[in-house]
């Protein structure tokens, strides 16, 4: 059984943030990624907001040179999927499906997913008209005719953020209310470019090359609309992969690990960094804050819990 002083499960931004200042803490660190390095920036083809990158960068490109920053000071990653993990005592345990690993400190970097919106074609054209990260991605929309779907804050946030940006915002909701808080009301009704359509939802993508519009379905009608669009933001909810940590780690409703700005958990020697942990902002940047703040709280527990990193 190989041993580490801290094993860090996922190889997106905070991951790999995490290990480049663990390693070069002289830690000896490991990731675990069961794909590719950069986790869901692999699906953004380009990524213009964060620092340092003034001709903005892809999203494959950014993960490889994430973690080649890591392995430059001696982090080191496998290609395996997690199955298993018993995180309470001195001692964490973290099973894959090739081997079993042991640390004194876990780092969980396991992100979250956008829930899709299940339409035909959804996945083919991400990145092709369909998105799923307004401040990610709405620059690409500017003074175009775009589209969100979702009912939440989040999609009315998305809609009033896009509002400054494109021509014409349609807010689609398949039902008569918004649960939206009360705080969104007013801008949303302020808005003279984002024209709301309660009751509906989207039946079919319409496509060519990339997305051209969507088939809406009247709910309580029946009847059909075609929207002609240039991009359409889905808003429908994320989904936290923590399925590996019920029962040892504390869980928010929605199923992210309950963790402050010290990303510490309710396990000492275990954190949550990026998009798992409970948190207001999810983006790469937050994340590579996060993992930044691991690494040093990281080191603090392994200095009190006397580890030699010698």
């Amino acid at each position: 059984m190989e041993q580490y002083d801290v094993i860090i499960i996922g190889g997106g931004p905070a991951g790999y943030t995490a290990a480049l200042y663990t390693a070069r803490a002289g830690l000896t660190t490991l990731v675990l990624e069961k794909m590719f390095p950069g986790g869901q920036m692999t699906e953004t083809t380009q990524i213009d907001n964060y620092p340092g990158m003034p001709e903005g960068i892809d999203g494959i490109t950014l993960g490889m040179q994430m973690q080649a920053g890591a392995a430059r000071f001696g982090a080191v990653t496998r290609n395996e999927e997690v199955v298993s993990v018993e995180l309470n005592g001195t001692e964490k345990t973290v099973k894959t499906t090739e081997k079993e690993y042991r640390a004194k400190v876990v780092i969980v970097a396991t992100g979250a997913s956008h829930r899709p919106l299940g339409v035909d074609k959804e996945k083919e054209l991400t990145g092709k008209g369909v998105a799923y990260c307004a401040a990610c991605d709405g620059m690409f929309y500017k003074g175009k005719t775009v589209a969100v779907v979702g009912g939440g804050n989040s999609a009315v946030a998305d809609a009033l953020l896009l509002s400054r940006i494109a021509k014409k915002v349609y807010l689609i909701h398949r039902r008569d209310t918004f649960r939206a808080t009360k705080i969104y009301q007013q801008p949303l009704e302020q808005a003279e470019n984002i024209e709301i359509l309660r009751n509906n939802v989207v039946r079919q993508l319409l496509f060519g090359d990339k997305l051209t519009g969507a088939e809406l379905e009247n709910v309580k009608t029946g009847e059909k609309t075609l929207l002609e669009l240039d991009g359409l933001f889905i808003s429908v909810g994320r989904s936290p992969a923590t399925d590996l940590f019920a029962g040892q780690l504390e869980l928010d409703e929605a199923g992210y690990i309950v963790a402050d700005e010290s990303t510490r958990t309710n396990i000492p020697g275990v954190f949550a960094v990026g998009d798992v942990r409970t948190k207001a902002v999810r983006q790469i940047i937050t994340a590579a804050g996060d993992g930044a703040a691991a690494a040093w709280y990281a080191e603090e527990y392994l200095m009190k819990t006397g580890v030699d990193k010698e």
